[in-house]
């Protein structure tokens, strides 16, 4: 029997990638006989009540669900109403915090920059409580990295040469919940991002920025098809699953001696720029995982 499944993607958001990126796993999946539905978040609304959980739909509910959004109560309300969803709600939510990430790969004693986390505080205080800044420098020098827990395409990630402006970027995030890394400068403007379906790396490509210390193709990088060595797979597919998660673009930066550091997990990594680059389609290999482990439930 054909198994009927939801992509689900953000209605929100401008632009063409978020719904290239539904359409690509849609084509895939029809390739192996699944229909495949694409549906807006905002399109699905969750009920919740007394002996009552649901979705407030049109739709006959899904044998499965890919997630290609970052609606954690969404995803998990489909959970608990039974449905497989790819990746789950807990991924999704883990991936998306980048120091519930780091802790999670710390844990696993996984390969990941030495870092700190600046303590939580509020933003309704006119005395703003700052860290001590000379410690900071103390353990990761500078320059350093300053990444804000929640950001996408690089945006949110700050290169810090001074004390100075380590001073003034942490009073203008006041609030906000970030961490301070060190700066791994031997992959300045590079790193390799590692397409990880199940315990399989399926294609990868190095980002290169010349006028940006990030390789981001959004901050201007541009990409090639690179064979990662074992030890970079390994690495890979260890943080994803770690994770947990099902299916995940990794990002690697550049040691030395073919050590790499563990820069980024995305449970929901965009892959037309992969098979621009490699020629290999990773929404195929998703969607025979996704639909295979379907089969088994």
């Amino acid at each position: 029997m054909n198994k009927l499944g939801w992509i689900i993607y953000n209605g929100n958001l401008p632009g063409s990638k978020f719904l290239d990126y539904a359409e690509m796993l849609q084509q895939s999946a029809n390739k192996f006989n699944s229909e495949a539905i694409i549906m807006k978040n905002n399109e699905l609304l969750v009920s919740l009540g007394h002996h009552q959980l649901g979705i407030i739909n049109t739709q006959t509910l899904p044998d499965y669900v890919v997630f290609t959004d970052k609606d954690i109560y969404l995803a998990k309300q489909l959970e608990l109403l039974g449905i497989p969803v790819f990746n789950r709600a807990e991924v999704i939510e883990t991936s998306d915090d980048k120091i519930a990430t780091y802790q999670v790969l710390a844990n696993h004693k996984l390969p990941i920059p030495q870092t700190i986390i600046a303590p939580k505080v509020f933003y309704n205080r006119e005395e703003k409580y700052l860290p001590d800044f000379d410690q900071i420098v103390q353990h990761l020098g500078l320059p350093l990295i300053i990444k804000e827990a929640f950001g996408s395409f690089g945006e949110q990630v700050y290169l810090i040469s001074t004390m100075e402006e380590l001073k003034s970027k942490v009073q203008e995030l006041y609030g906000k919940p970030f961490m301070f890394q060190e700066f791994v400068s031997t992959s300045k403007g590079k790193d390799i991002r590692l397409q990880v379906v199940g315990d399989k790396v399926i294609a990868a490509m190095k980002r290169t920025a010349n006028n940006d210390f990030r390789a981001n193709v959004t901050a201007g990088g541009t990409t090639e098809a690179f064979r990662p060595s074992e030890n970079a797979k390994k690495i890979a597919i260890a943080a994803s699953q770690a994770l947990g998660a099902d299916f995940s673009g990794v990002d690697l930066l550049f040691g030395d001696n073919d050590q790499y550091v563990i820069c980024e997990i995305n449970s929901n990594a965009h892959i037309r720029n992969l098979l621009n680059c490699t020629g290999i389609n990773a929404a195929d290999a998703i969607m025979e995982y996704v639909l295979n482990k379907v089969s088994t439930i």
